[in-house]
């Protein structure tokens, strides 16, 4: 077995192309850019194609040796590849190209392991890396066949050093995931908090390096880090807006989505995810000058569904259109005004008036305010209520029930009608004749 190189910053990008691929040069120059997030430098690339693929290399054998040339040739330590690959095939491409090869999972879990900053995302990131890795601990390095043993009461054939690794990821794993489940927890009882104070939650989501940070800034005067590079921002950060007409609101800068993102990593950072699964409005931001935007869009719209928020009201906002020709800020509504589209330049400060109009409409837009009594037997419907954040005030009533005041977006409150135990069916019946609120009271 070869020793991997410790370093690993000259890389041959490979981008393997499928039959009926209309996109796979946007592709490479996209996975390109996670690249150089990575501290890579790009010295050659090459596109395989890819109609059946090499059980034991992905690639065609043949694309293989001209992989190994190129390394060769341009000095490289290091290949990446824009696809997905087995422990087996990564391991083979290893071993015949003799050098480390890192496939598109692994090299978007270095971005975050990069990008991370506070306890949590650090916590999240080292849990997915570890998952990966889990079934790729392989013969990387010389002695993993020795054995343990040999002294009085231990003798016999012992533990391999692979076997201990993986026990040892093991238990890495269950003690990241117990911690992180505290996290969770915590961040669970703050936003029910805010759900009793009835303050709605406004999410930012988007495809990575959309601008969704430096609206963040523009939007509570924060001053979190942005760049012009993918994944700059990981952590999630939280700001209270307040001054609007609706009343106020917390604002959510959450990490950027991308397409094809790594399952390992949709499941680690579900704490931070479910800021946009429960938020009361997402802001869908869009690079307006991106040539690839519908496709961005459609990605970032399948990440939602696989978090459970599809079907979360949205407001589209155009951003960059600064890097347009002639684009002025703008509003057009669509489907009655239900998913207004914004345009504007985030880092120039064009069109947030129009911005904040479009996020106090849909705040105040199906917002269901008033009165439901509880008779004394509907204890548990009431402590479902309370803990859904969707009781403002409650007041005892004369039969030794409750007069509970809702005040929460519709959509929530649907989200409670398939309770079983009858709580649903008399929760749709009694709110069946209730008018959504538009605007603030």
């Amino acid at each position: 077995m070869y020793d991997r190189a410790a370093k690993g910053e000259r890389a041959v990008l490979v981008q393997t192309v499928r039959a009926g691929d209309s996109d796979a040069a946007a592709r490479l120059d996209e996975f390109a850019e996670l690249a150089a997030s990575a501290g890579a430098s790009a010295v050659a690339r090459v596109f395989a194609r890819v109609d059946t693929p090499n059980a034991r290399f992905l690639l065609g054998t043949g694309k293989v040796e001209e992989l190994r040339e190129l390394k060769l040739a341009n000095d490289a330590d290091l290949i990446l590849v824009n696809d997905t690959l087995t422990p087996v095939q990564e391991r083979n491409l290893e071993k015949f190209c003799e050098c480390r090869v890192v496939g598109r999972t692994g090299l978007i879990l270095d971005i975050f392991a990069l990008r991370a900053r506070s306890h949590e995302g650090k916590l999240q990131v080292e849990l997915a890396q570890l998952k990966h890795m889990a079934t790729r601990v392989v013969r990387g390095w010389s002695g993993l066949d020795s054995q343990r043993g040999g002294s009085i009461g231990l003798r016999g054939p012992g533990e391999t050093k692979l076997e201990l690794d993986r026990r040892y990821l093991r238990g890495r794993i269950q003690q990241l995931q117990e911690r992180l489940d505290k996290v969770a927890l915590q961040r669970e009882q703050t936003r029910r908090s805010r759900q009793r104070n009835a303050i709605p939650t406004v999410s930012l989501v988007g495809y990575t390096n959309a601008g969704k940070s430096t609206l963040f800034n523009r939007l509570s005067g924060a001053d979190v880090y942005a760049a012009d590079q993918l994944f700059a921002t990981l952590d999630p950060t939280l700001r209270r807006i307040d001054g609007l007409p609706s009343g106020p609101f917390v604002l959510a800068d959450t990490v950027g989505f991308i397409r094809d993102l790594p399952h390992d990593l949709v499941a680690a950072f579900q704490s931070t995810l479910a800021e946009t699964r429960d938020a009361d409005l997402l802001l869908h931001v869009v690079d307006a000058g991106d040539p690839e935007r519908d496709q961005r869009m459609a990605d970032v719209d399948a990440v939602l569904a696989e978090i459970g928020a599809a079907e979360l009201p949205q407001v589209l906002v155009f951003n960059k259109i600064d890097t347009l020709d002639d684009a002025a800020p703008r509003r057009d509504d669509v489907e009655g005004g239900r998913q207004p589209r914004v345009w504007i330049s985030a880092a120039q400060g064009l069109g947030l008036d129009l911005l904040r109009e479009a996020i106090v409409e849909q705040l105040g837009r199906d917002r269901v305010r008033t009165m439901l009594h509880l008779a004394p037997e509907q204890g548990r419907l009431r402590a479902r209520l309370y803990e859904a954040g969707v009781v403002q005030r409650e007041t005892p009533a004369d039969d030794g029930g409750w007069a509970l005041a809702l005040d929460a977006p519709r959509t929530r409150l649907q989200a409670l009608f398939g309770l079983g135990d009858g709580d649903g069916g008399f929760l749709r019946g009694a709110l069946a004749g209730v008018a959504a609120s538009h605007g603030a009271e």
